[in-house]
C-alpha cells in the first residue's frame, strides 16, 4: 500500500486544527449541507467531509456510511491534501496507490471511484470534500469544476 507521505507544513496544519478547534464531533450545519449538495450534484453514494490529524482522518460529515474515523495510512484524503487541484481516481483497483488498500479490496470497503477537494484555510490543506462510489466512474471537466 502507497502511504501519502505527510505535507511540508504538516506543523502548521495540526496547529490550524487545533486553533479552529474542528475535531469535534459536533454536526454542523453548513457542513452538512455542503456535503449533501455536492453527493447530490455528482450524483454518488458516498460524500465525505475529512479532516487530516496526525494518524487519524476525522470525518465530520458522511452520506452513506457509518464511518467516523480512519487511520490516515489507508486514507485517500491524505493524498488529496498534498494536491492542489481536486484529485480524481476513476478506478482505486487499477492505481498503484490504492489497490492494495482495505478500503478497496473488500476488508473495509469497496472504494472504485474517488473524487476529492481539499479543504484549505489561508492555502493550508486540512481535508477533504470527497465523492466515493463503489463502481468506476469517470469524472468530467464539469464535474471537477463543479467539486472544486
Amino acid at each position: 500500500m502507497n502511504v501519502a507521505v505527510k505535507p511540508k507544513n504538516e506543523e502548521q496544519r495540526i496547529d490550524y486544527l487545533k486553533d479552529l478547534k474542528l475535531l469535534n464531533f459536533d454536526k454542523e450545519e453548513f457542513i452538512e449541507e455542503m456535503n449533501f449538495l455536492a453527493s447530490r450534484l455528482i450524483g454518488t453514494p458516498i460524500s465525505l467531509v475529512t479532516l487530516i490529524d496526525r494518524e487519524k482522518q476525522w470525518i465530520k460529515s458522511a452520506i452513506g456510511t457509518d464511518l467516523k474515523e480512519t487511520p490516515r495510512n489507508i486514507s485517500f484524503c491524505s493524498h488529496a491534501i498534498l494536491e492542489e487541484e481536486p484529485m480524481i481516481v476513476n478506478d482505486a483497483s487499477k492505481d498503484e496507490r490504492f489497490t492494495d488498500n482495505p478500503l478497496v479490496n473488500g476488508q473495509l470497503n469497496n472504494i472504485r471511484f474517488y473524487a476529492g477537494a481539499q479543504l484549505a484555510v489561508d492555502g493550508v490543506n486540512l481535508g477533504a470534500l470527497c465523492l466515493i462510489d463503489t463502481k468506476p466512474r469517470e469524472f468530467s471537466e464539469e464535474d471537477r469544476k463543479a467539486l472544486k
